[in-house]
């Protein structure tokens, strides 16, 4: 009988948390049956919460049901007031200085991911599953402008191929993208927009790709291709990059040492896109299996299982949608300049140059179209973040070595 001990992690600052994983477990618990005869799982929970995300208090994400906690043999909360026991009795230990720790276990979402990442590893896990507390169990196509639904096995599309791998990703679908509609004029063409669009993203994004999602209403449909194929598929190297993303994300902690840390820069996103610098050498594999991001927070009534015939539209003319917008693209251009810094160094001054100039050129068109002059303050922080990278980078540098460091001391 082979024994498999799975973490399923969580960084959420949601109170929707515990209906999310409430659907993920019922969803497990429809679908256990499949597990192969000679395999025994168990289930261990690690989630890392923030209550000054959206206002929450701790208990939102602790007061689970009795249902759910029996179906885990364990169940580890990091949160401001209950950090990893193990990780204070290092700080107090003098092995590690406090520039080390933090590197590693600092404020943000790589943060948070590292923490429960350690706490798989310390808990002697086999591997373990990220998910979101945004993203649903759910996969959506498009048949003749109707919305056809499939619930997703996603415990078990991972179990079944992360022994084969180092990494296992799934796909997405829904409202992956922050980019609205947009409606080209005189004042914003075509062109414009995608000169902003392109210089600011990274590798992976295609304007092809971006136009068709804006014609189809902002909204990620799934592949029938990929829903009703059950080989998973090796993620290619671009740019110096095997692009994941940070949930529907399984680890093989089989040999923990080859595990690597999450990392962004101050006050910037991008944690699983500088992972995915990391992965040249490692085994990652798509899966056959989607989750449905919501990324706007309005289809939660998937989770009572009321399932839409239609999806809406992402237009921009909603200061919510255009916010989020605008957001993201802050958080594009902070990580940009370390991502070039890394992938693509004798390239680096010239096309941070580009960068520049196509924000210069743009940035007056995108906050007169959108009304915004908030916009502006894309070059500023464009500027901020390429002026540091360099102390970025060795920051990077530093997180990957007292991730090893970490390592050699809870695996000794």
């Amino acid at each position: 009988m082979k024994e498999i001990r799975m973490g399923i992690g969580f960084t959420t600052g949601r109170r929707n948390f515990r209906k999310v994983l409430a659907t993920y477990i019922n969803t497990w618990n429809a679908s256990k049956a499949s597990l192969q005869k000679d395999v025994k799982l168990s289930l261990h929970l690690f989630v890392a919460y923030d209550v000054e995300y959206h206002h929450t208090k701790s208990t939102d994400y602790t007061n689970l049901s009795q249902e759910i906690v029996d179906t885990f043999d364990s169940i580890t909360f990091v949160g401001a007031k209950n950090a990893l026991r193990s990780v204070e009795k290092l700080r107090r230990s003098g092995e590690f200085t406090q520039a080390e720790l933090t590197s590693v276990f600092g404020a943000g979402y790589a943060g948070k991911r590292n923490a429960v990442l350690y706490a798989a590893i310390e808990n002697q896990m086999n591997a373990l599953l990220f998910l979101d507390d945004d993203e649903y169990p759910l996969a959506v196509t498009n048949n003749h402008n109707i919305c056809l639904w499939s619930g997703q096995q996603v415990f078990l599309s991972h179990i079944k191929e992360i022994e084969n791998a180092d990494y296992t990703n799934g796909f997405h679908c829904g409202y992956i993208s922050p980019i609205p509609q947009v409606k080209f004029n005189d004042m914003l063409s075509e062109q414009d927009f995608r000169l902003f669009i392109e210089a600011i993203s990274n590798d992976i994004i295609s304007w092809p790709n971006i136009k068709n999602l804006m014609e189809s209403g902002g909204v990620t449909y799934a592949s029938t291709d990929v829903l009703t194929q059950n080989d998973a598929s090796d993620v290619p190297l671009i740019g110096g990059c095997k692009f994941i993303s940070g949930a529907n994300l399984c680890i093989n902690l089989n040999k923990p040492d080859k595990s690597l840390p999450f990392f962004n820069p101050p006050g910037a996103r991008g944690e699983d896109t500088f992972l995915s610098t990391m992965l040249q050498d490692r085994v990652v594999r798509r899966i056959p299996c989607y989750t449905f991001h919501d990324g706007f927070s309005i289809y939660q009534y998937l989770l009572e299982g009321v399932l839409p015939i239609h999806l809406s539209e992402i237009t921009a003319n909603s200061s919510t949608i255009n916010t989020r917008f605008l957001n993201a693209c802050i958080g594009w251009v902070r990580y940009k300049p370390l991502l070039v810094y890394i992938t693509d160094p004798e390239e680096y001054e010239q096309r941070m140059h580009f960068l520049k100039s196509a924000l210069a050129e743009t940035l007056p068109k995108m906050a007169a179209h959108f009304h915004d002059d908030r916009f502006f303050t894309m070059m500023t922080e464009f500027e901020r973040y390429a002026k540091n990278v360099k102390r970025h980078y060795n920051q990077f540098l530093l997180t990957q070595r007292t991730w090893k460091k970490l390592l050699r001391v809870i695996l000794s």
